[in-house]
């Protein structure tokens, strides 16, 4: 919850630096982007998506091109809520270089809840930081440093902060936040969860969840079903299970004719092992789904976008018909 009230407050920030620019976030952007765009009065574009769920760039090129004459506001995905998928933020840069958009006509806002907190302990991964052209950044307490409460961080430029604030005299401080007061305890578990594990402990966690991730595709792959997992990303996404009860046995999180499985440091392999064993049950009792749609989130799930193998979904691939 805490990570999109920071989505707010980010937005809040870029709308104060711009309010008459334009917001654009990809279609599998978290709703509450959306939310703080008709909370706060803003034009907004929904950029459609490729099919693993990061932003369409040349749609978003194309978007921006159309509005030169507005500011540019733009939220980065460091990793979408259902798929994982991280916007790529030296090509949107690369846009705004190429359509010939200053630095102060744009404000780029990154949503990191989960995977920012993992980005910077994966090798491969880009650098994403105040050294490059972003504006702020949303992070979530309670996920990969596992606080016991909902909590976040915003991080944000000093000079847009100042555009908030208020001294509050009673207080004996200054105010730059949408709540005004918030959880102090919150801010004490990140501090002992940060003491605690350590930049090495991080890692070994992220490691964990990221090799963990890839035994689980693997596994559900080899028991012959569709399943997915994005580069940078922890969140394996699958054929969503015919089964309600075993959906809800397992708390998926279900988007129309796809579920996800979001692998943390508690999960094991001798759980995802009972998982795939208990999904291979399910679907030999009741079958698998189909496509609720030709462009349904199943469709994109098994195009080749993705790379790597996938299991096609049951068809009659007998005297050519596909």
């Amino acid at each position: 919850f805490f990570a999109k009230l920071w989505n707010l407050h980010g937005i809040l920030l870029a709308r104060e630096c711009h309010p008459d620019g334009i917001l654009y976030s990809s279609r599998e952007t978290h709703y509450s982007v959306f939310k703080a765009a008709r909370y706060y009065r803003m034009d907004a574009k929904a950029i459609p998506t490729l099919p693993m769920g990061e932003i369409d760039y040349d749609a978003l090129a194309s978007e921006i091109a159309k509005n030169r004459d507005r500011p540019v506001i733009i939220n980065v995905n460091i990793g979408t809520t259902v798929k994982g998928a991280v916007d790529n933020l030296d090509r949107i840069l690369r846009i705004l270089k190429t359509l010939g958009i200053p630095r102060e006509r744009y404000h780029i806002h990154c949503d990191g809840a989960l995977f920012a907190m993992m980005m910077p302990f994966v090798d491969w991964a880009p650098e994403v930081s105040f050294k490059k052209p972003i504006d702020s950044i949303a992070v979530s307490g309670h996920k990969m440093l596992g606080c016991p409460m909902p909590c976040g961080i915003a991080l944000s430029r000093k000079e847009h902060v100042k555009k908030v604030e208020q001294r509050i005299d009673y207080l004996n401080s200054v105010d730059t936040t949408i709540m005004g007061s918030r959880n102090g305890q919150a801010a004490l578990y990140l501090w002992y969860s940060l003491r605690k594990k350590g930049v090495a402990g991080i890692k070994r966690d992220v490691v964990h969840c990221m090799e963990t991730a890839q035994y689980l595709r693997d596994k559900i792959t080899e028991a012959g079903l569709t399943c997915r997992l994005n580069d940078l990303s922890s969140t394996v996404v699958l054929e969503r299970p015919m089964d309600d009860k075993f959906i809800k046995r397992w708390q998926l999180a279900c988007e129309e004719d796809i579920a996800h499985v979001v692998v943390m440091p508690n999960v094991t392999r001798f759980k995802i092992d009972k998982f795939v064993e208990e999904l291979v049950e399910c679907r030999d009792t009741f079958g698998r789904m189909k496509p609720v749609r030709k462009d349904s989130p199943l469709v994109k799930l098994e195009s080749s976008a993705w790379g790597g193998s996938k299991v096609a979904p049951v068809a009659d691939f007998s005297e050519g018909k596909f």
